[in-house]
């Protein structure tokens, strides 16, 4: 998921606030040189307008001036410490800095937030997401290979977003807890009625928060969430001090077929096999199932994606294999 729309935080100033809605109106018109220059003079009169040095980036960018939308992203990222507009992804699309920086909290739930009325709607009918489906397809092919009721009596869906995949899961469940950063996602899923708690935060400060107590978790969801997470080893961590000794953690992950995590054109991540492995093997989880798949596609074309199931080692079973 890319930018949801254009973004407004007023510059204080009438006139530049002006100006600002004026390019924009110019962008949507398709006359982009003309919404370049009323930009210009918008950070002109209000030199620390951070969201309008971002639509100069973006602008630029569209433009083909690379050098000039870096420099406009650049000024975004230094008015702009916690990244709200997510300056500091579109510098390392673009090959300054970072190569894949974190995306930051305030970024990601602005995004969500922005994204949440229409976010199923985009998914299921327009991405040809089937992200959930695949997750417990696998699963359910661990659990019968080990001969073990599919039945989960404690399921923690985290990124729970609106609840696609706590719908999918929730026939299996005794008690279905949902995560999510974004307040406005966390309320499309309570308007379902799937989850029998659901709680509005971070996910490390969540999963640091349950291993004081004695979560257990008998089955740990993360559909289409780790595409938004550059370290995949501190979550995979946090993970394994939650679930049960016996219990499941089902991941989908965008991939590529180099090394460690990528930033992609789309600002999302994606993690080669051998990484995701690595990160597993060193939180101290084995994998069960992996295969490769399209949960997703963009633009009408399919996005390499994986599908794993992985459980702590000491009760882990002989890994299926890349592509079973």
């Amino acid at each position: 998921m890319t930018q949801t729309g254009p973004l407004f935080v007023s510059s204080g100033d009438i006139v530049a606030d002006r100006r600002y809605h004026w390019a924009l109106d110019c962008a949507a018109k398709g006359d982009f040189s003309g919404a370049a220059d009323i930009l210009m003079q918008t950070v002109a009169l209000a030199p620390a307008f951070a969201t309008a040095w971002f639509a100069l980036g973006a602008i630029r960018d569209r433009l083909g001036d690379h050098v000039g939308a870096a420099l406009a992203f650049e000024h975004t990222r230094q008015l702009d410490p916690q990244d709200y507009h997510g300056a500091r992804l579109q510098l390392a699309r673009l090959g300054v800095g970072e190569t894949a920086p974190a995306m930051t909290r305030a970024y990601v739930r602005r995004l969500f937030d922005q994204y949440a009325a229409r976010y199923d709607t985009a998914l299921t009918e327009h991405l040809a997401y089937r992200g959930p489906a695949a997750l417990f397809e696998s699963a359910e092919r661990v659990m019968h290979a080990a001969r073990r009721p599919f039945h989960f009596d404690s399921v923690l869906d985290l990124g729970c977003g609106t609840g696609l995949a706590g719908a999918a899961f929730r026939p299996v469940c005794g008690r279905l807890t949902g995560v999510d950063l974004s307040a406005a996602m966390g309320a499309k899923a309570a308007a379902k009625g799937l989850y029998d708690r659901l709680i509005t935060a971070d996910l490390s400060d969540f999963l640091e928060q349950e291993a004081r107590g004695e979560a257990g978790y008998d089955l740990v969801l993360a559909a289409d969430v780790f595409v938004y997470v550059n370290e995949l080893l501190p979550i995979f961590a946090a993970v394994a001090r939650v679930a049960a000794p016996d219990g499941l953690f089902v991941f989908t992950a965008e991939t590529h077929a180099g090394a460690g995590a990528k930033l992609l054109p789309t600002l999302r991540y994606a993690h080669g096999e051998a990484y995701v492995h690595a990160a597993l093997t060193d939180a101290d989880l084995a994998v069960a199932h992996l295969a490769k798949a399209a949960v997703r596609s963009e633009k009408g074309r399919p996005v390499d994606s994986l599908v794993v199931v992985a459980q702590k080692s000491a009760g882990s079973h002989a890994p299926d294999g890349p592509g079973a």
